[in-house]
């Protein structure tokens, strides 16, 4: 059913700009099914024996989404699906007419009735991380100062090791001027780390402290992306998921925590090699995030002045 796409579109758009037949859509589905069954079969099969993974877990705790529900293929906002029925039962989607036959297509309108605070939010804070100057000084110390002066039983991986012994990790947090914009990473900062970071992000400042170079905003687009499903195409999503998954097994391997034993070498950031190692992995991530956070800012539909308040911070939170 060729319609031609369209450069813009209204939230009352009578018909999508774009519409995909069911032998098309349909292999995107399993596809993108196939693709999420092999990044997450090992945590299904470690969540279904309760066997704990630092890095891996971090992916479905602190970021709520779970797997059947990454499994669940959207295509996005302005694309409409021939013989999809199912989908019009689906929240957030409505069956249009075009040229005598159903198709469903999401409901920016109700999505964004609905999500307004969220939607607003996601729009203000992506563009404005993208033009903020990325920082590459901070050298990965939020999770040391997640342990810093910490009783054993009291930290996040409390059956890990750490790679120094604690008073010398407590050295490596006093040695340093700690960096860290991100709030949801700083608020799980222990007590008397708090006072050595140079700033005090929250969740009301983080609009103008969040800044392309930091690990954690570059794996928040993963859950600014699933909050705006299926605004947002499952694709995008799972780019997303893909970059984050990457990021966070950097971000532990900078910890202070030893988790050779599954494989994962350190990066030591207490050294000058560590360093230098770190913020060349960082800036990479950075490019890479760039490029996933201008495709959100674009697939994002112009909204109109909507009623609603932000999401405030949830647990579990990083580390």
């Amino acid at each position: 059913m060729p319609i031609p796409p369209v450069d813009a579109w209204t939230l009352d758009a009578p018909a999508p700009g774009i519409v995909w037949e069911e032998r098309d859509w349909k292999s995107r589905e399993l596809a993108h099914a196939t693709a999420v069954d092999e990044l997450t079969q090992r945590h299904q099969v470690r969540a279904s024996s309760h066997v704990e993974h630092p890095v891996e877990d971090f992916l479905f705790t602190y970021y709520s989404l779970r797997p059947a529900q990454l499994r669940r293929w959207h295509p996005g906002a302005g694309i409409g699906l021939v013989g999809a029925d199912e989908h019009s039962s689906w929240r957030f989607y409505r069956t249009v007419d075009v040229s005598g036959t159903n198709v469903a297509t999401v409901d920016v309108a109700r999505f964004a009735a609905d999500r307004g605070g969220t939607y607003r939010l996601v729009s203000e804070l992506l563009p404005a991380t993208a033009k903020a100057t990325g920082q590459f000084g901070c050298f990965g110390l939020h999770e040391w100062a997640m342990v810093y002066r910490q009783a054993d039983d009291l930290r996040r991986h409390p059956t890990w090791p750490l790679r120094l012994s604690q008073a010398e990790t407590d050295q490596v947090v006093e040695s340093h001027q700690i960096k860290c914009s991100h709030h949801d990473a700083f608020r799980f900062f222990t007590p008397p780390a708090r006072g050595r970071n140079l700033l005090a992000p929250d969740v009301h400042s983080r609009v103008g402290m969040e800044q392309p170079g930091c690990l954690h905003a570059n794996m928040d687009l993963y859950k600014w992306a699933y909050k705006m499903v299926p605004v947002i195409s499952s694709d995008l999503v799972l780019e997303c998921f893909r970059l984050t998954r990457r990021i966070r097994e950097l971000d532990m391997r900078a910890s202070p925590y030893d988790l050779t034993a599954l494989g994962f070498a350190p990066v030591t950031i207490e050294t000058a090699a560590g360093k230098a190692e770190y913020v060349a992995a960082q800036r990479e991530f950075a490019e890479q995030a760039a490029v996933l956070r201008a495709k959100l800012i674009a697939a994002l539909p112009s909204l109109p002045s909507l009623p609603g308040t932000a999401e405030a911070p949830g647990a579990p939170g990083p580390g």
